[in-house]
């Protein structure tokens, strides 16, 4: 019996575990697990990378950047783009089996914080939004098939990644609002749709403790899947949490602890496996781990490959022979580059552009697409420039780069590098000639690309001999990165980024090496043989539009690994900018990035300002059938640009409430909103109707599924679109096309709070849809607004009976009663359209409690949520930075209360740290002038950071003489020093 018909043979995961060793089982928790002949199990990889097209394996389609589909703020459309990046993946796994169906995408960690270096791999700042983005995406992986899946989509990371700085050792505090409220909804929602098959941990720690042995966490995250979720682990996480963390001390009980916790999937040491086996098999002869930990680690295995058809054989997807498709495919990244463009401003009119006769299109990206590190090899790429002679081939369109264009002569052998023909580096020229140019470019933080005329191609590290021998920027270190340092008499040594070498002519050979120190480097005489500067002058003279087109190099200054510098441009850039407004032609700054700018200064001297992500194969095409006018802009931001890097707030700071950070909490005005987006013909909203005034508030509840706030669209008879998106308000908005040109129009309901005992967002989505309208059409757009959407997660609140399982962390989403606001307009800023929705309901009562977790706080200063055990259980300590700390809990009733038993650790122990612990209570919602202590600090013995013990705070009876009555009061816990305390008993 071959190989195929065993494999058909076998008719579920759980007969195929029921076959294997246990020795066969072990080895299949690394993620190259291997081939059992007898059982007709081929070997399986897990993840195939497919976040914009498939990925690494040779020419696939390239679509825009996830951040540019994110902008498109259209599910459906995502499902059209996974179907195809499932197809292409197919197509390399029937070509090579060894191409895994589980693809790691999409990434769904909230675009937070635009220096995050990542940036470009998600889809929005808000998580409802990526969750539904998520959701179609996943919808296109997975296919159509009701039992077969055409591939198995993966979640990534989890949870609360958002910086490359240290990202694997920082620790990301998330309080129980910001866990709740923004970390969960976007891996929920796709989660809940039954479209994910697996989930990745991401490489920091969440509340003191890695992800990757977040025991509770994970559970939770389990039980929105309506089947089996497997979770692999991120690259050498596993061994991460020895090496880098220090989490623990030996590779061995740190394995266990991953599998207990629910890794199933090792992705560690690359293609070796034998750590990951000699760990685990230590792990079961020590007894930290049983065989029912491997059975259910594999058994999830197994049941995502069943998923795909492998355990059976069937595979009712139509074959196809190359990986990347034809027409269809390229037709979808066209339409997905032109929908993702984003017009932010048109102060002048200058958009669509009115066949023009002189074109200049200067800036790095007025003629090259650029890839990113997770870009597969794009059959073909469409230019801005090429874009613009196709669309207007009787114009004059002249390209300028921007670039110096320069010759460099060694000091030591006084002669000129020269490019040979098989693109070795030498100083060999006597004169100055194409083989000796190079065309710099300047992509800022003092990194630079050099280009050699003669061929083409950029010079490159990736030897230690230089050459002129890469097409693009790429690869995990980017060898075609240098620094130049220049010195007082203007000579300039010059550096290799990517192994931090200094380069120097070698004497004999003359060939320029990457070997030396900065004391060694070579020096350089810079001729600068034509400026960038004066041929974007002279592209720019007697045009009728000049095109900038700047931004970044996603491997350079932002990327993973790597976080932003700053949120401004280029200086380089900048100069390009103001020499071609300097020419007095009308000047449109095209941003081509895959994160946003803090360009206030570049778009006041702007005719009009575009965005576009690296958008792939087709980012020419699509962005210019936007500028001609041939596709009516419906790019719309699903990322706040600021004005300044102050207004985003800290990038190692996740509690977005306590922070007052992101759209929702952020009160600085934005330069540009959430949901912003011009279009060619002017849209007013006339009216916001509201189907009721009142609504009660529905009982407190632990379930949150974002996926049920947005809604498919659908015509009915009398014209009007319909979001159903579960029970709740109907909302009614009013619009208008004003123009003479068709719009798609993005309808979006925000909800603005006011003031609540519980802090609710400043402003947030509560649903929208897409609608066409055509010229002079006024429309009536339909969409439910359910009351859930007004919920904060309350710490206080105790879910209705009958409800889903209480969380390991206290509390309920709770609606609170209060007069909230529905807005409509042309972005979250822009309230056209208003509403009063007026919920009713009883209000904060105080609360009895036995036992008050500490990390179960409703405000805080200075403090962080922390680990209690290695593994489960959290507690509050004073952050690092600061001497001091507080929590604070809200409403208690504390009548009759005698004493308050504090569960502590020390998190340090030096005796000669100073750590104490006291208790301060108020009248419940009093001013903070009103705290009287219940009595002196208590110290805080010298446990180490796991010895937990009790101390006991005394009710002092003064308390009830200063006007204090304990049935309702406030209560704020002040730590000093290395105290941690995991709970208060009263």
């Amino acid at each position: 019996m071959g190989a195929e018909s065993r494999s058909a043979a076998v008719r579920t995961a759980s007969e195929v575990l029921a076959e294997l060793t246990l020795p066969e089982k072990v080895a299949m928790l690394h993620q190259h697990a291997p081939a059992v002949e007898r059982l007709g199990l081929a070997a399986f990889r897990t993840g195939t990378e497919g976040l914009h097209g498939l990925s690494w394996l040779g020419e696939a389609t390239v679509f825009p950047q996830a951040v540019g589909l994110g902008a498109t703020w259209d599910p459906e459309l995502l499902a059209e783009v996974g179907d195809a990046v499932a197809t292409e993946v197919r197509a390399s796994h029937a070509a090579d089996p060894t191409v895994s169906l589980n693809v790691w995408a999409p990434v769904v960690n909230t675009l937070r914080h635009p220096l995050w270096g990542r940036t470009e791999e998600g889809y929005a700042e808000d998580p409802d939004l990526t969750a539904a983005l998520a959701t179609g995406f996943c919808t296109g992986l997975r296919g159509s098939h009701p039992t077969v899946w055409k591939t198995v989509p993966t979640l990534k990371h989890y949870l609360a990644y958002g910086n490359e700085t240290d990202r694997a050792v920082t620790s990301s505090h998330l309080p129980p609002q910001a866990l709740r409220e923004w970390e969960l909804p976007a891996f929920v929602g796709p989660l809940a749709a039954g479209v994910v098959g697996a989930v990745m941990p991401s490489y920091n720690l969440v509340n003191g403790r890695p992800n990757h042995v977040a025991h509770e966490l994970l559970d939770e995250l389990r039980g929105f899947a309506p089947h089996s979720l497997a979770v692999v682990s991120d690259a050498q996480a596993p061994s991460n949490l020895v090496d880098g963390e220090r989490y623990f001390d030996d590779h061995v009980p740190a394995t266990a602890a991953a599998l207990r916790a629910g890794v199933d999937s090792f992705t560690d040491n690359s293609e070796d496996t034998g750590p990951t086996v000699s760990r685990v098999t230590a792990a079961l002869e020590a007894g930290l781990i049983g065989e029912a930990d491997v059975d259910r680690a594999v058994l999830r295995l197994l049941e995502l490959r069943e998923r795909t058809g492998e355990l059976t054989g069937q595979d009712p997807y139509p074959a196809v022979t190359r990986p990347a498709a034809g027409p269809e495919h390229r037709a979808l990244a066209r339409e997905a580059a032109g929908r993702g463009v984003v017009v932010l401003a048109d102060d002048a009119g200058l958009l669509p552009l009115r066949a023009p006769r002189t074109i200049a299109v200067v800036g790095p990206f007025a003629d090259q697409v650029v890839h990113d590190w997770y870009s597969g090899t794009p059959p073909y790429t469409s230019t801005l420039a090429a874009a613009l002679r196709e669309r207007y081939p009787d114009a004059d369109v002249r390209v300028a780069p921007g670039a110096d264009r320069i010759a460099l002569r060694s000091l030591t052998h006084d002669r000129y590098l020269e490019v040979l023909p098989d693109g070795a580096v030498t100083a060999t020229a006597v004169g100055t000639g194409d083989p000796t140019r190079f065309d710099v470019t300047d992509w800022g933080d003092g990194v630079v690309s050099l280009r050699a005329v003669a061929s083409g191609l950029l010079l490159t590290g990736a030897s230690w001999i230089q050459a002129a021998a890469s097409g693009r920027i790429g690869g995990w270190v980017a060898q075609e990165t240098y620094r130049f340092r220049t010195h007082a008499d203007e000579t300039v040594s010059v550096q290799h980024v990517g192994s931090g070498r200094w380069l120097r002519v070698q004497h004999g050979t003359h060939l320029l090496v990457a070997d030396g120190t900065e004391r060694t480097a070579e020096r350089f005489a810079r001729h600068v043989v034509r400026s960038g500067v004066a041929a974007v002058t002279d592209a720019a003279a007697g045009a009728d539009v000049v095109v900038v087109a700047v931004g970044n190099d996603p491997h350079v200054a932002g990327r993973e690994t790597e976080d932003r510098p700053d949120l401004r441009l280029p200086a380089a850039a900048r100069e390009i900018w103001r020499t071609a407004v300097a020419g007095g032609a009308p000047a449109l700054l095209t941003v081509v990035s895959s994160y946003p700018y803090a360009v206030a200064e570049e778009a006041a001297s702007a005719a009009a300002v575009v965005w576009t992500s690296h958008a792939g194969q087709e980012l020419g095409r699509g962005l210019v059938d936007v500028l001609s006018g041939d596709r009516s802009p419906s790019g719309r931001l699903a990322q706040t640009w600021w004005r300044t890097e102050a207004d985003a707030g800290d990038l190692l700071d996740y509690d977005v409430v306590g922070s007052g950070q992101t759209y929702r909490y952020q009160p600085a005005a934005p330069l540009y909103p959430l949901g912003h987006g011009l279009t060619y013909a002017p849209v007013r909203y006339t009216g916001l109707h509201l189907s009721a005034a009142t609504v009660a508030a529905p009982a407190p509840t632990t379930s949150h599924v974002p996926a049920r706030f947005v809604g498919r669209d659908a015509d009915d008879a009398d014209g009007a679109v319909r979001a159903a998106a579960g029970d709740g308000v109907e909302a009614t908005v009013t619009l208008r096309n004003d123009g003479t040109r068709a719009v798609d129009e993005l309808v979006a309901l925000w909800v603005r709070a006011p003031e609540l005992p519980v802090p609710a967002p400043r402003r947030r989505l509560a649903t929208w849809t897409r609608v066409r309208l055509e010229p002079g059409e006024e429309r009536q757009v339909r969409l439910t607004v359910p009351v859930g959407v007004l919920a904060v997660w309350d710490v206080a609140a105790v879910p209705a009976a009958g409800g889903p399982a209480t969380p390991a962390t206290p509390g309920a989403y709770r609606v609170q009663p209060g007069r909230y606001v529905l807005t409509a307009g042309a972005s979250v800023e822009d309230a056209a359209v208003t509403a009063e929705l007026v919920v009713t309901g009883e209000g904060t009562r105080p609360r009895r409690v036995e036992v008050l977790p500490a990390h179960a706080f409703h405000r805080h200063d200075g403090a962080v949520t922390s680990d209690r055990t290695r593994e489960q259980g959290s507690s509050v300590e004073v952050h690092p930075a600061r001497a001091d700390a507080w929590t604070r809990y809200d409403r208690l009733d504390l009548s009759g209360v005698e004493r308050v038993t504090l569960t502590v650790a020390r998190r340090a122990l030096a005796a000669w740290v100073p750590s104490t612990v006291s208790v301060q209570v108020r009248p419940g919602g009093a001013g903070d002038d009103a705290w009287t202590p219940l009595a002196a600090p208590v110290e805080v013995p010298p446990t180490g950071r796991y010895g937990w013990t009790t101390v006991v705070v005394p009710v002092a009876p003064g308390a009830d003489r200063a006007g204090v009555d304990r049935s309702d009061v406030d209560l704020r816990l002040v730590l000093r020093g290395a105290a941690r305390v995991a709970e208060l008993a009263f």
